[in-house]
């Protein structure tokens, strides 16, 4: 005979949950959470509120809060009590009492729930003595507040959950804050400690301190952060996390088509993880790299090892261990920045000197010096030599001679003449530095965070131009190295014309302001003289267009890289600083990543719109490829941010077809045929299978079958319906880009 066991939503006074039972657990009524002991090491466990169980891409508990993650307890006889004075203990197997919530109560009604939202709670009727949501740990759930005493601390790594080095928490200043505590140093770096508030948009000394990430992804701080995440709406299970690496991100939990489940990044706080304090330990380096969790790669100095192999923040320790080594000398780093303070300054110091200086000191471990083709030439920082002013002294002894007409006529000659000459030479100098430095350079300088990249330094590193990887209307793309031997796709305008000059400023302009995870990364620029040239990211699988027919985007992908394209012109639209229109989304400016993650490219014909406006804008000519542009650019209609969802519903037809988005011309034997374009094609589809049948479905006709994999019916009907919704004539009835993420994410809602 066999019993069906419900599940246990609470815990009343005098009861127990022993480590030893496995069906010891609570879940919440609506069995999205569970509370129980979390095996965290060999015998060691903590009561830990998760996720329920569910099929997730890399199998692993999601856990969210931890009563005791400093100190575990035993594999047996460890026991979480509801004790009959009100206290909630936990105790170890020898009955020492690892934690409690310190309460009392001395009605029989109080008990402990765990609540739908994952907040524990200890509660007396109506009245709460103690909830979990009070005390976060690592992640902060929707609807969850963080308040001036509480703070959110990341795990020590993936293995260990113990407290970690990074927390997020309310200053003195009444900002939030992100911070690095280890025990050699405690330093902020986030938001920016070298930028004052104000400037990074957030407000000092207020009396309130509060934030809270809600249940359509709006995040709101009392100190003026405030956003939404990627995929904001409702009916989607997110979280804020502090991981293991300092970052703050949030979460949503997205399904793919085979009914698994993952975590999805939609925001985060620092989008280069190397400006992350520790995050490689001293006496090391971190550099970005290409890799699936953090996008960065850690070293050791020259001369240094790892302390821990399996554990990057304790750093690297010097190899030898005496003060000054015999035959020690200095390595070159470029481009290399090191946190730190300074042992001492000096002015009108030669190489040789702080050399000299440095070897004297055995707290010195290196320094920096002066400047180098108006970038700092870095070393690993102690203290900072500037460039030397070098001087000649000229000792001469005089002696007393008779006055000469002839001798002062001849003296005041020369220095006229020498007058003239330096006159002409500071005429000319001024003059060739206007023709080195256009005013659009002091431009490009002033109004973007990106390095500036000599002719030189890109044509080396692209071996003189010589790997063509893409090519458009006015510009070409080449394959380089740089010499931090990062891989780079260096843009090269064809010419400098007018026309070139403002797509180029555009450009720039706008990518300086972006950050989201579907769009491509810019690196740096060039300048100088009659070359324009932008350094990018590198991505390892080219773009869309190269990769709908080759076999290798399966129906999964294409629908991951459809979503993933739906977020990064949704940022566009409605959430970077500036509302931006892309105004030329087609296959070829959308790149894949190793992963074949997208992220959308080239803004060379982007605009920005101003926020306070009302959402349209003016141009003085049709911007966009053939076949893709709305019909707002023919019958010259305001241009809105419908024109790229227009563009975007062509391109996801493109991907579920194979078909061209424009009309073709062929001629045979009998004469001109019309082949009709994907949009025309799918519509003229539907509506012929709607007039011959009235059942089943007609997207089996409309797929490419040359695709590999199966899909599901249901989500490939969804995909080409919001399509055809992006499509639409009129551009009222399209919907908006964040609209189309909430469809793709929610197909169900749809249906309804």
């Amino acid at each position: 005979m066999f019993f069906l066991i419900s599940p246990i939503h609470s815990l009343t006074r005098g009861s127990s949950l022993s480590v030893e039972n496995n069906e010891d657990i609570l879940t919440s009524p609506n069995n999205l959470f569970t509370a129980g002991f979390h095996k965290v090491g060999e015998n060691a466990y903590c009561f830990a509120i998760w996720f329920t169980d569910q099929p997730t891409t890399d199998d692993v508990r999601t856990v969210v809060w931890m009563a005791n993650r400093d100190e575990p307890v035993n594999g047996k006889s460890s026991k979480l009590s509801l004790s009959k004075d009100g206290n909630l203990v936990l105790t170890d197997a020898d009955q020492y009492i690892i934690w409690s919530t310190q309460t009392k109560s001395n009605s029989a009604s109080f008990q402990l729930q765990l609540h739908n939202t994952g907040n524990l709670v200890l509660q007396e009727k109506q009245q709460i003595l103690w909830q979990s949501f009070d005390f976060p740990t690592d992640t902060l759930l929707p609807n969850q507040h963080l308040s001036k005493s509480t703070q959110l601390v990341s795990s020590r790594s993936s293995t260990n959950f113990s407290s970690g080095f990074y927390k997020l928490f309310f200053d003195t200043d009444s900002i939030l804050r992100l911070h690095y505590d280890s025990q050699e140093t405690t330093t902020v770096y986030w938001p920016d400690p070298g930028m004052l508030p104000w400037e990074s948009g957030r407000y000092q000394y207020l009396y309130k301190r509060k934030a809270s990430l809600d249940s359509y992804g709006r995040f709101n701080s009392s100190d003026g952060l405030n956003f939404e995440s990627a995929d904001f709406g409702i009916l989607v299970q997110r979280m804020m996390k502090i991981d293991i690496d300092g970052n703050l991100r949030v979460y949503s939990l997205v399904e793919n088509q085979l009914g698994r489940q993952k975590w999805e990044v939609q925001w985060q706080a620092i989008p280069h993880s190397c400006r992350i304090h520790g995050i490689c330990g001293q006496n090391s380096l971190c550099t970005y790299a290409y890799s699936q969790d953090l996008s960065r790669s850690c070293s050791c100095l020259h001369g240094y090892k790892m302390v821990n192999s399996q554990d990057w923040s304790y750093g690297c320790e010097p190899i030898s261990k005496t003060c000054k080594p015999e035959n020690e000398d200095f390595i070159e780093l470029r481009h290399v920045e090191f946190y730190g303070y300074d042992i001492r300054y000096h002015e009108n110091y030669t190489l040789d000197a702080c050399k000299q200086d440095c070897l004297q000191d055995c707290a010195c471990k290196g320094f920096q010096l002066g400047y180098d083709d108006e970038e700092f030439v870095n070393k690993k920082s102690s203290f900072s030599c500037e460039v030397p002013k070098v001087s000649t002294v000229l000792t001469r002894t005089y002696e007393k001679k008779r006055d000469s007409k002839p001798l002062r006529f001849m003296l005041v000659l020369g220095c006229v003449i020498g007058f003239l000459e330096i006159i002409s030479i500071l005429y000319f100098w001024v003059k060739s530095r206007k023709r080195a430095v256009t005013p659009d350079e002091t431009y490009f300088l002033a109004m973007t965070s990106f390095r500036k990249f000599t002719y030189k330094e890109l044509k080396t590193a692209s071996r003189n131009f010589s790997e063509e990887i893409g090519r458009g209307g006015a510009s070409v793309v080449y394959k380089g190295r740089l010499s931090d031997n990062r891989i780079v796709a260096i843009k090269k305008l064809k010419n400098s014309s007018h026309q070139g000059e403002a797509e180029f400023q555009a450009e720039l302009s706008i990518i300086g302001r972006l950050n989201h995870m579907n769009l491509l990364e810019t690196w740096g620029y060039c300048a100088e003289g009659k070359h324009r040239l932008v350094v990018y990211e590198y991505m390892e699988n080219g773009s869309l267009a190269e990769n709908l027919s080759s076999g290798k985007l399966d129906w999964e992908k294409r629908m991951d890289i459809a979503i993933g394209t739906a977020k990064g012109l949704a940022y566009l639209h409605e959430e970077c600083l500036e509302w931006v229109l892309h105004c030329d989304v087609k296959p070829h400016n959308v790149l894949l990543d190793d992963n074949y993650n997208p992220k959308v490219a080239d803004f060379g014909l982007s605009k920005l719109l101003d926020r306070g406006g009302m959402g349209t804008s003016k141009f003085s000519t049709a911007r966009g490829t053939r076949g893709y542009m709305a019909p707002e650019w023919v019958f010259h209609l305001p241009i809105t941010s419908k024109v790229d969802v227009y563009s975007y519903g062509v391109v996801i037809l493109e991907m579920i077809t194979g078909r061209g988005p424009g009309r073709k011309q062929q001629t045979s034997e009998e004469g001109d045929i019309s082949e009709r374009g994907v949009v025309e094609w799918v519509r003229g589809m539907i509506q012929e299978f709607d007039g011959n049948s009235r059942d089943g479905s007609c997207v089996e006709k409309i797929v490419n079958g040359s695709v590999s994999g199966e899909f599901d019916r249901k989500t490939m009907e969804n995909l080409v319906r919001i399509a055809l919704q992006c499509v639409e004539e009129d551009m009222d009835v399209r919907p908006t880009m964040s609209q189309v993420v909430h469809m793709l994410l929610h197909p169900a809602e749809n249906d309804s």
